[in-house]
C-alpha cells in the first residue's frame, strides 16, 4: 500500500469527478425488525419519522421507515419474508429482492446496505460508472408515485464494497419526503430532528484491500484523495490500520476507507470488524451537529433506557495535552471543561478544529458504530468548508486504546 502518511500528504482538489455527484441523500440499513430499530432512533437520537412503507401502506414485501434529522435521512428496512410474495407490485422499491435482503440480515446483522447520493442524471452517471468498471446491481429505473401529483424519481445501484451499494438518486421531480410510494408521515419541508444533528458528514468503510478498493472507486467516479493515514499515524503498539478518504468535487461526499494492518500484538480492529461482519461493509457514520455538547446531553440522557453507549473518555492529562496542541484561538476554557466532562475528543488541522465522540457498536455485533462531530472554523461567506478540522488524526491512538479495552471486555482478540 503506497500511502505517504498524514504529515506528507498534501491536500488539493484536482476536480477530477467523472460523475456529477452532489451530496448524501440517505443511508439505508437492513435489519430484522424495522419497527423496533426506528423507534429506538426516535427516542435516543432525536430523529423523526418522515415517511414509511409497510403493510399499512399496501406493501407486503418489507417494512421500511425513513427517519430524518436536518438533511440526514436514515432508512431502516426489514424483509417480511425470505421469498417473494405473489404481489410483487406492492413493493414501492424497484429491484428489491427479499431473498437477498433476508440473506444480508442473516450474514451481517444490523448493517448499512445502501449509501444514497444525489446526482443530476442517473442514466448518465450509471453509464459512466459501469463503463469505468462499476459493477451494476440495479439498472436505472424511473419510479412513479401512485399519486400523479407527487411526481417521480429515478434511481440505480452500483456495487461499492462488500455487499454495500452506492444508490444513485434523482428526486428533483418528486414532491414527497423520500421516494415514490412511500407514504409521507411529515409534510414535505417540515423541519425534522430534535437533537440538533443536521447532516451526514462522512461514511467509513472497512475493506480487505485498501488499494484495490480505492482504485475501483476512483476509476468509476473520479473521486480524489482528501486525506490519508497509515498505522504510524493512527495505530498503537497493539493494532493499526491504513486509511484514505475519498471525496467528490464539492467535497460534500466524504468516503473514508480502512484496511487492517498485520504483525502487531493483537488483531487490528479492522480485521475484527471484517470477521464479525462476515465481510466488508460500513464501519461507522459521522453525524454533524452545530452544538455537540447539547446533542450529547440529550443522547446521554437516553442511554440508561435503551440509548447509545459511548466509548470511555480520556483522563485529565489528555485535555492538558490538547490545550497545548490546539490552543485557545477557537476553543474557550469553558468548552475544554465541557469536553472533558462529556468525553469529547479534540483535534486540529491547518484549517480548523474537530470535536468528536464515538458510540460503542449500536447492535449485537461489534461492528457498526456512530460518530458525533462538530467542526469549528473554515468559514467562507457563512459556509463552512467540508472536512474542516480533519478526521481526528491526533485522537486515533487514544480512540484505539478505548476500543481495544472494549474488545478486551468482550473477550475479542
Amino acid at each position: 500500500m503506497n500511502l505517504k502518511g498524514f504529515d506528507k500528504f498534501k491536500r488539493e482538489n484536482p476536480m477530477t469527478d467523472k460523475i456529477n455527484a452532489l451530496s448524501f441523500n440517505h443511508l439505508e440499513f437492513f435489519c430484522g425488525d424495522a419497527t423496533s430499530v426506528s423507534k429506538r432512533f426516535i427516542a435516543c437520537m432525536g430523529v423523526e419519522m418522515a415517511a414509511k412503507s409497510d403493510l399499512s401502506t399496501g406493501n407486503d414485501q418489507f417494512s421500511s421507515y425513513v427517519m430524518q434529522t436536518g438533511t440526514c435521512r436514515l432508512v431502516f428496512t426489514a424483509p417480511y419474508h425470505a421469498v417473494e410474495n405473489a404481489h410483487k407490485e406492492t413493493s414501492p422499491f424497484p429491484g428489491y429482492d427479499p431473498k437477498r435482503a433476508a440473506s444480508f440480515v442473516t450474514k451481517h446483522g444490523l448493517a448499512a446496505y445502501a449509501i444514497g447520493i444525489d446526482v443530476e442524471d442517473v442514466q448518465k452517471t450509471y453509464d459512466t460508472m459501469v463503463l469505468n468498471g462499476g459493477i451494476s446491481v440495479l439498472e436505472p429505473v424511473t419510479v412513479k408515485d401512485a399519486n400523479p401529483e407527487k411526481g417521480f424519481a429515478t434511481m440505480a445501484e452500483i456495487r461499492l464494497y462488500g455487499d454495500v451499494v452506492i444508490r444513485l438518486v434523482d428526486r428533483r421531480d418528486y414532491k414527497g419526503q423520500f421516494l415514490p410510494n412511500y407514504e409521507d408521515v411529515a409534510a414535505p419541508g417540515t423541519k425534522l430532528g430534535k437533537y440538533d444533528i443536521s447532516k451526514i458528514d462522512h461514511i467509513v468503510g472497512n475493506v480487505h484491500s485498501l488499494q484495490a478498493t480505492l482504485n475501483y472507486i476512483r476509476n468509476m467516479t473520479g473521486f480524489h484523495d482528501f486525506a490519508e493515514f497509515t498505522a504510524e499515524d493512527v495505530g498503537t503498539v497493539d493494532s493499526g490500520l491504513n486509511s484514505c478518504v475519498l471525496a467528490n468535487n464539492n467535497e460534500m461526499i466524504l468516503l473514508p476507507v480502512n484496511e487492517p494492518t498485520f504483525g502487531t500484538r493483537r488483531k487490528s480492529q479492522i480485521q475484527t470488524y471484517l470477521e464479525q461482519n462476515e465481510g466488508e461493509g460500513v464501519q461507522h457514520v459521522a453525524f454533524y451537529t452545530p452544538d455537540i455538547f447539547n446533542t450529547l446531553e440529550l443522547m446521554r440522557s437516553a442511554t440508561a433506557w435503551g440509548g447509545f453507549e459511548f466509548q470511555a473518555g480520556q483522563d485529565h492529562s489528555y485535555y492538558e495535552r490538547v490545550k497545548e496542541r490546539v490552543g485557545f484561538d477557537s476553543m474557550t476554557e469553558e468548552q475544554y471543561v465541557m469536553a472533558e466532562k462529556m468525553g469529547v475528543l479534540i483535534d486540529k488541522d491547518d484549517q480548523g478544529i474537530l470535536l468528536q465522540i464515538f458510540t460503542k457498536p449500536i447492535g449485537d455485533r461489534p461492528t457498526v458504530f456512530f460518530e458525533i462531530i462538530q467542526r469549528l472554523g473554515c468559514m467562507n461567506e457563512g459556509i463552512q468548508k467540508p472536512g474542516c478540522g480533519g478526521f481526528g488524526k491526533g485522537n486515533f491512538k487514544d480512540l484505539f486504546k478505548s476500543i481495544e479495552q472494549y474488545e478486551n471486555d468482550l473477550r475479542i482478540n
